[in-house]
């Protein structure tokens, strides 16, 4: 009986640690500079990126986010390419940003964007960005467009519907 018990308790154990092997996946995350990031905003080829500035603490951009993966999981097998730039600290990446992107499932490419000379990128990104954060690109190589203030999934999926090649 003591045998038929550990045995039990093994597979109790081996159970426990082999369903949290495949939920908690690895995930990476990349911390750019602007100048690194720069050249993913300037992409000319035959597909149409959605970039979308974020932060864990920004509730607008929170509830944005399962819009923004749903349309990435709607458009996966076209030329679309949706990129997450979180704006949180990266001394939170682990803390806060890591457990985030598992707990919400997020699928699309994130990285999070480091760089403490707003004034200066933020008008690169866009003239008419005040810094408020959500904040979406949308373009290719025949258009730029740029939205201040959170999406719906319809008004996304409208603007992907019209801008993309």
């Amino acid at each position: 009986m003591k045998y038929l018990f550990a045995i039990l308790i093994g597979l109790i154990v081996l159970q426990s640690c082999t369903s949290n092997s495949s939920s908690d996946k690895a995930v990476s995350i990349s911390v750019l500079n602007f100048d690194e990031l720069e050249p993913y905003l300037h992409l000319e080829n035959d597909t149409t990126y959605i970039v979308n500035f974020w932060a864990t603490w920004c509730k607008p951009c929170v509830h944005e986010l399962p819009d923004f993966e749903q349309l990435a999981a709607d458009y996966k097998n076209e030329k679309v390419k949706f990129l997450l730039v979180s704006l949180d600290f990266p001394q939170q990446l682990e803390t806060q940003v890591v457990p985030f992107i598992k707990e919400h499932k997020l699928k699309s490419e994130v990285v999070l964007l480091f760089d403490t000379n707003a004034n200066v990128w933020i008008n690169k990104v866009s003239e008419e960005w005040s810094g408020s954060i959500p904040a979406t690109l949308v373009y290719n190589k025949n258009i730029r467009t740029f939205h201040e203030g959170a999406y719906s999934y319809d008004e996304l999926k409208s603007i992907i519907e019209l801008n993309k090649l």
